[in-house]
């Protein structure tokens, strides 16, 4: 395969890598910052994993005011007036080059702003230009310090006319401490000639030797040179190799045609964000004793809650079975009111009854306070008594209700409160409302639920007195009609019937003696009716209770469902909290787990990038 094609697919590979390494990050510090007991210094290791999997690679210059940091930046683009250039310090903040279609600036932060610029270089390489170091390590000096920290090569710039005095000395000193490769930049070679360009990097050598202990790699460049390489838009080749800034794209080659080095690069971002991840993983691990006590006290609310609810349903069914007995008290007093209405010994008195009823003068002797036997029958026996305690029965439950609603309610209110001040600040600062129990109480339930059950009581009363005397009415009637039809045929048999049988014949006697039993039978007939009259008042004053019932309890459980309410919303805040913690905390594993597969996904394709296969067997690319 060659050369340009192999470099072009692990480019490609590289690239590819750090964006899914990038978007692992960004998706980690989306949940991070959420794991209680992290640590600060858990998320900042993964910002600078973030930093680090942001840049395709990290350049940072260095170096006093006015030593050509950004005449360096400007010539290596080609663009000679994107940083400002002075005499006097003219850069006051961190500069960040990145890649991007058309030149454009944006601060992101007090003390930095990103530049971004058309260059191919930038696709492979970000500059940071900082302040000059008088400035870096007086005003600038932490965030400087954290851009050396996650550079992969920091050049130290200095002018050739003042290499390595005691300052700069200094400075490299300090640099050296980062454990970063250090190139020292000397700008402005041009100025010298070939001996005084020897004796400058003999100098520097042997001072870095003395005292610092190592040789580091010079570099004799010159910004002015590099600059006019760049006249009429192209770039000279051979004023661009004087320049000497053609080393930088030189080790920038080196360094990104390297696999090993590339999969270093990438390596260590993803490295911290596993560590870190698996950091995350053993922190929420570590929270489950604290989520399943939150857990413990939302199942002790529910189940507190469930409690108090059978309670006042136990209440409810106390005062309706109270009302259903006032019911059946009455069906029970009604049904002997019936009983002695219809009796064997008041057949005659239905009987006569009857009559007056036939001939129009039961209204007429009848004018008294009630013109109904069966009302005056039922007021004997106080069949509707036990209606007339109902709705002392029914507004018990009001109160009832309310006083143990409100009990309930403290109760909770004092729960949460405690429970709340047992947590820990981290979490109880999350509350959000505060635990108290509701301003006021309403039974509008109940009150609403009045009239219809009064209706009903009163169609117990009324419309069941109506039925009775309506039936008793009917059955005096027809006994009145068919005693009165028994006579009148006798009579006729007696009177009238001699010769339609033979004389001596016993069939008249027969007859009578018939008609006698079918009398008698009649009158028998009333206590049954009496009987079938008992089971119907009986059964229509059991649809009464039922309805009666029925509407009461609907009441009721409005009147519940409003209790229960109020006390939820009274935990609310404590609830709330529970639930929102309990799905922050399965949505953060189940992240954090996904983010373990995706590592474990990158680190094995990290491990095949660069290789190619020949004859089907792996090899270094």
């Amino acid at each position: 395969m060659p050369a340009d094609t192999i470099e072009t697919k692990l480019a490609t590979e590289y690239e590819s890598l750090r964006r899914r390494q990038y978007e692992l990050i960004t998706g980690l510090l989306n949940v991070l910052p959420k794991v209680d007991q992290l640590g600060e210094e858990r998320l900042s290791q993964m910002r600078d994993a973030l930093f680090h999997a942001d840049h395709p690679f990290l350049a940072v210059l260095v170096g006093p005011f006015n030593s050509g940091k950004s005449s360096i930046i400007n010539a290596l683009l080609g663009t000679p007036d994107l940083l400002t250039v002075g005499p006097v310090p003219t850069t006051d903040r961190i500069n960040i080059l990145r890649y991007g279609e058309e030149v454009q600036r944006m601060t992101t932060g007090a003390e930095a702003e990103t530049v971004f610029h058309p260059s191919p270089l930038l696709q492979r390489v970000s500059l940071v230009d900082t302040p000059g170091l008088e400035s870096v390590f007086q005003k600038h000096e932490d965030i400087t310090r954290r851009f050396l920290h996650r550079a992969d090569m920091v050049l130290m710039v200095m002018l050739a006319t003042q290499a390595m005095t005691a300052r700069n000395l200094e400075y490299l000193q300090t640099l050296k401490e980062y454990g970063k490769k250090v190139i020292i930049v000397i700008n402005q070679s041009d100025l010298l000639n070939t001996t005084e360009t020897a004796s400058v990097l003999d100098y520097v050598t042997q001072e870095s030797q003395s005292r610092l202990g190592f040789k580091p790699e010079i570099w004799m460049v010159s910004a002015k040179m590099g600059l006019e390489a760049w006249q009429g838009g192209k770039r000279d080749i051979a004023t661009w190799e004087a320049s000497g800034l053609n080393r930088f794209e030189n080790w920038i080659e080196q360094q990104l045609g390297d696999v090993a080095r590339l999969r270093q690069k990438l390596t260590t971002p993803l490295q911290i964000a596993s560590n870190v991840n698996q950091s995350a993983l053993s922190t929420i691990r570590a929270n489950q004793s604290t989520l399943d006590h939150y857990q413990s006290i939302a199942s002790n609310l529910e189940q507190q809650l469930a409690a108090q609810k059978r309670d006042q349903d136990r209440t409810v069914r106390e005062i309706s079975t109270e009302a259903a007995a006032h019911f059946t008290e009455s069906a029970k007093r009604g049904a002997a009111a019936i009983d002695e209405t219809f009796r064997l010994g008041n057949a005659l008195r239905s009987i006569g009854g009857g009559i007056l009823e036939l001939i129009g003068l039961t209204g007429l002797l009848r004018r008294g306070p009630s013109n109904s036997l069966v009302k005056e029958v039922f007021e004997r026996h106080r069949a509707f008594e036990p209606l007339d305690e109902l709705a002392a029965t029914v507004d018990k439950l009001g109160p009832r209700l309310e006083g143990k609603d409100l009990q309930d309610i403290d109760d909770l209110v004092k729960y949460a409160r405690k429970e709340i001040d047992g947590l820990p600040s981290t979490i109880s600062t999350k509350v959000i409302g505060s635990i108290q129990p509701p301003l006021g109480y309403d039974r509008k339930a109940l009150t609403e639920a009045r009239k219809s059950l009064d209706d009903i009581e009163m169609e117990a009363r009324q419309d069941e007195t109506r039925h009775m005397d309506d039936l008793l009415r009917n059955s005096r009637l027809y006994l009145a009609v068919w005693e009165l039809l028994l006579v009148i045929f006798g009579a006729f048999l007696l009177l009238g019937g001699r010769n339609l049988w033979p004389p001596e014949s016993p069939t008249p006697f027969l007859v009578l003696i018939g008609l006698l039993l079918l009398g008698v039978a009649g009158l028998f007939a009333m206590p049954l009716r009496g009987r079938m009259l008992q089971s119907t008042h009986i059964a229509r004053l059991n649809a009464l209770q039922a309805r009666y019932s029925e509407a009461l309890n609907k009441a009721a459980d409005k009147q519940l469902d409003y209790a229960m309410r109020l006390r939820r919303d009274a935990v609310q805040p404590l609830t709330r909290l529970i639930e929102s913690q309990t799905q922050i905390h399965a949505d953060q594993l189940g992240a954090l787990q996904r983010a373990s597969q995706e590592i474990v996904s990158i680190e094995r394709d990290l491990a095949e990038m660069g290789k190619r296969r020949v004859m089907g067997v792996p090899v270094s690319g």
